[in-house]
Formats: C-alpha cells, structure tokens, sequence
C-alpha cells in the first residue's frame, strides 16, 4: 500500500494579518524586556539590550516581508505559488 503525499498548496491569503501580529507581539516582548531591566543584574542588562536589537532587526524584516506580501496580494499573486 503506498501512500503518496501532495503538498498543500501555499495559502497566503492571512500572511500579512500574520506578520503583522508577529510583529506587535515583538514589539510587547521587548517592552516586556525594557520593563525588567530595572530589576536585572548588569550582566542580565547587557543579554536583555543584545535581544532587543536582534528583535528590532527581526522587526525591520517582517515589515519589509509584509510590504511585499501586499504587494503580491495587490497584484494578484495571493494563492498563485506553490
């Protein structure tokens, strides 16, 4: 019996809703992380700075990724790849 597995197609109908969450739930990390500080060591000051600069760079490209998710979106290309 063989089994043959078809692979989804590549639904990107909610991508930006997604990157845009993804992005807001970052930006509370990181605030969450600000918030901390006050009560953290040095050491542990320095680790929470380093985060949060590769969470801004994280930031910068999920929103270039969603300005060409809509771009796609606005011409046509929605559920066009697979």
């Amino acid at each position: 019996m063989t089994h043959h597995n078809n692979p989804k197609p590549d639904d990107r109908s909610d991508n930006v809703e997604k990157l845009q969450d993804m992005v807001q739930n970052t930006i509370e990390n990181m605030e969450e992380a600000e918030d901390t500080m006050q009560f953290a060591s040095r050491e542990e000051r320095e680790r929470i700075r380093a985060k949060n600069e590769r969470r801004e760079e994280s930031i910068h490209a999920m929103r270039q990724e969603i300005k060409d998710e809509a771009s796609d979106r606005e011409n046509g290309f929605e559920n066009n790849r697979s």
